[in-house]
């Protein structure tokens, strides 16, 4: 039998993952509502009017982070309910196709909650026009948003397959995304020093594009394993 395409299977499955969240609107709302829900927590349970420098930034990165969690946990549930992996095991379409599309899934995911969730943060708890920050801090988006699409999308496999998945999939998660973490959030610390925007340090980007690459071949190496099990 012939394989399809790999760009024509990832695109199907790409396709249909998000029309599924179309119908059901079962994570993008739940993620948005999450996002704009922790920075008004973090407005009133810090009790100050804004902020600025590595503590702006570690709330930012935080509530994102958390907010993928939500999708993360949903990325998979219906391949496993369905039978989605037993049927892409029988078809001739390459395996890493499937990994593949649930990382753009995510991306897509995260890159329409960060239009909500930044926008909300610059005006809750932002000290710092955003605008001075947002052509540097589109390459910290970028990079931190490949890293946890990479870890998402593994873990995510991992974790769907077992009862506890609610619970395994934030716990083998969390550890592997401090790194993406701790360089996206020195990345744009100095973005958010008021008055105006520090140097960002060369290292950062340098070692998270670094993570993301290391963790996205180790990723492609394992998922066959995965779907066999």
């Amino acid at each position: 039998m012939t394989r399809p395409a790999s760009s024509t299977v990832v695109l199907a499955l790409l396709r249909a993952q998000l029309r599924l969240e179309l119908r059901t609107f079962e994570s993008l709302p739940a993620m948005c509502l999450f996002s704009v829900t922790a920075f008004l927590l973090f407005h009133f349970g810090l009790d100050v009017d804004s902020l600025s420098g590595n503590l702006a930034s570690g709330v930012l990165w935080v509530t994102l982070l958390l907010a993928a969690l939500l999708a993360i946990n949903r990325v998979y549930v219906a391949d496993a309910e369905q039978g989605g992996f037993d049927a892409f095991v029988l078809s001739p379409a390459e395996r890493s196709t499937l990994l593949l599309a649930k990382m753009l899934v995510l991306l897509i995911y995260l890159a329409v909650v960060e239009l909500v969730a930044v926008p909300a943060f610059a005006i809750l708890l932002l000290e710092p026009s955003l605008w001075q920050a947002l052509p540097s801090m589109l390459g910290a988006l970028v990079l931190g948003n490949l890293g946890i699409a990479v870890i998402g999308a593994l873990v995510g496999a991992l974790a769907v397959r077992t009862q506890a998945r609610d619970l395994l999939g934030p716990l083998v998660s969390l550890p592997l995304l401090v790194p993406v973490l701790l360089g996206v959030a020195r990345w744009t610390a100095p973005l958010f020093d008021a008055p105006r925007a520090g140097a960002v340090a060369l290292r950062w980007p340098l070692v998270l594009a670094l993570y993301d690459a290391i963790f996205g071949l180790i990723a492609f190496a394992l998922f066959d394993f995965l779907l066999e099990d």
